[in-house]
């Protein structure tokens, strides 16, 4: 957004839209950077009546305000103290700013409390250093025209504190804090039959959008939700949102194109990021998240599940995950659209029991999703790459990188490279003998299907077509009695210079079950177990196995029908 410096420079008569040709109006200027850098002043053509402009200055609002081409909500009524509810005053600021041609409205210097406010054109809302913008705890404070979440059965979430619908050139800036006083102390309110919980921030169909410097905190359920916006950047934010009863999503991007997040820090009780698609004919894209620090009760990054649109384009790339209750980065295709494209790349995990949970199945999940949704089309074309997954402190938790489609409907074309996965280790003989692995039809894609006891360690792979494992080492803490790969139905997999050490002795390392077209070469591994690769209820030329494996078990290949 551009800066804007507006003065007043002349009063004179001239004719206008609003102002008799015979009646002095104000002209306002604002001060622009050209292409040359050089700032010039430039009629904006906005014009008030002189009569008007006298009474207004004397009330010390819009016109000195203008003079500094800062309007500060406190000329316009505002207090800092805590206590007193602030909305008209800090509309009055926005809207004088609008329709001043845009700048800067100012809230500096205490503590304000407000319920909804509407930002519109060009307007950059800066919250300063030191200071706080609280959210209301009153619900019937926030405005009830402020659109809804798009999930269905959230209704309580569909109110917000900032809300923009339609606007251009809008920004929340500054070094300060935007707080949602979303405790459950205060939320739901006491006696609300709706038990409403206000997100913090909902843009609905902006363009040219920008948050940075800030720290927002204490939202009620999501901190923001940007909803078919285009030309997004958020830079340098922190965002706290562990307060309520989950839901407290951190930066949620609903059909959104050419967004760019970069320097954030995350604690969130549910997703961090979240790109999604809840209507068809409004692509996610052209995403890139790269230089943030993320720690969530749920998923660092998801991607999909509100997914009638397509999901395409993006990249994640040297970020930290740490101290992740669910995944790192959550993928899934659940309703109709397709997902491609993406790379994920440079990421440390800590503590993060899924790395990866990747799911495609069909299950309805938005509120404007059709009862009958449409077929599935593809979860396809990834690759994941120089991933350092630390998570040798889960003792008892179900870990490792998954990936499903269901019957009939294959993800395809994955890759991993240079990926480092250490692992609590633990599993059982009794764990790995497990065959039957719940599988994601009909319902909501959730790791809790599967229950708390799994069959593999480290990577699980079902109804994919094309996955490649390279450059791959797996490393577990305690002795380990499960594979530390499974595959069930897979084709084209390659599993290429992967290594896994001595603590995995069981009954085998890898194990394929119904897989077409595979190929081993250059892995190895260090522990004694029963043979290296399983082979189950796959056909006799189905999986080549190089020589150049390496391993210390009784027999290279067991078979079995």
């Amino acid at each position: 957004m551009r800066k804007l410096w507006t003065i007043l420079l002349m009063a004179t008569w001239l004719a206008g839209m609003s102002v008799r040709a015979d009646e002095p109006r104000v002209l306002v200027y604002t001060r622009h950077a050209g292409a040359d850098g050089k700032k010039d002043f430039v009629h904006d053509n906005i014009a008030t009546n002189v009569a008007t402009f006298q009474k207004l200055s004397k009330e010390n609002t819009f016109a000195n305000s203008i003079r500094q081409g800062v309007f500060d909500v406190r000329n316009f009524g505002a207090a800092g103290d805590g206590a007193t509810l602030n909305t008209a005053a800090i509309q009055k600021a926005i809207d004088a700013c609008t329709i001043a041609g845009g700048g800067e409205v100012l809230v500096a210097g205490g503590r304000f409390v407000t319920g909804t406010i509407y930002l519109k054109d060009n307007v950059e809302l800066h919250v300063a250093s030191g200071t706080v913008l609280l959210g209301s705890t009153n619900i019937a404070d926030y405005a009830t025209d402020t659109h809804k979440n798009i999930y269905d059965g959230e209704p309580h979430m569909n109110r917000c504190l900032i809300f923009a619908r339609g606007a251009a050139n809008i920004a929340l800036t500054g070094g300060g804090t935007i707080d949602g006083q979303g405790e459950k102390t205060y939320f739901p309110n006491k006696g609300d039959p709706a038990r409403n919980r206000p997100m913090l921030i909902r843009f609905l169909e902006c363009t040219h959008l920008r948050l940075s410097g800030l720290i927002l905190r204490n939202p009620a359920s999501w901190t923001s939700a940007w909803l078919y916006c285009r030309d997004i950047v958020v830079d340098g934010v922190t965002i706290e949102s562990r307060d309520n009863v989950g839901n407290g999503d951190g930066l949620d991007f609903d059909g959104c194109e050419n967004v760019r997040v970069s320097n954030c820090l995350f604690d969130t009780s549910d997703d961090s990021i979240c790109l999604q698609a809840s209507r068809a004919d409004r692509a996610c894209r052209n995403v890139v998240v790269n230089n943030c620090v993320m720690q969530s009760r749920w998923a660092a990054i998801r991607i999909g599940m509100s997914s009638l649109g397509d999901l395409q384009d993006v990249t994640v790339s040297n970020c930290i995950f740490h101290d992740i209750r669910d995944a790192g980065l959550k993928i899934q295709m659940c309703e109709g659209g397709t997902m491609k494209n993406m790379l994920f790349s440079n990421i440390i995990m800590r503590n993060v029991p899924r790395p990866l949970f990747m799911t495609f199945n069909q299950i309805r999940l938005g509120v404007d999703s059709p009862k009958e949704l449409p077929p599935m089309k593809a979860l396809r074309d990834m690759r994941f790459s120089n991933i350092r997954v630390d998570n040798s402190e889960l003792t008892g938790i179900p870990c490792g990188f998954v990936l499903s489609g269901v019957p009939g409907h294959a993800v395809e074309n994955m890759a991993f490279d240079n990926i480092s996965l250490t692992l609590p280790g633990g599993g059982t003989a009794e764990q790995a003998a497990m065959r039957d692995v719940p599988e994601f039809t009909d319902c909501r894609p959730e790791f809790y299907v599967f229950g708390t006891k799994v069959p593999f360690a480290g990577f699980y792979a079902r109804y994919v077509r094309g996955l490649t494992l390279s450059n791959v080492r797996i490393d577990a803490m305690k002795n380990e009695a499960r594979p530390a790969i499974v595959c069930v139905h897979v084709s084209e997999l390659e599993l290429v210079n992967t290594k896994m050490d001595a603590a995995f002795s069981g009954d085998c390392v890898i194990r394929l079950r119904k897989v077409q077209d595979s190929l081993i070469r250059d892995c190895s591994s260090q522990g004694v177990t029963g043979s290296f690769l399983r082979i189950e209820d796959s056909h006799a030329g189905d999986v080549i196995v190089s020589p150049s494996n390496r391993h210390h078990a009784a027999k290279l290949i067991q078979e079995s029908p």
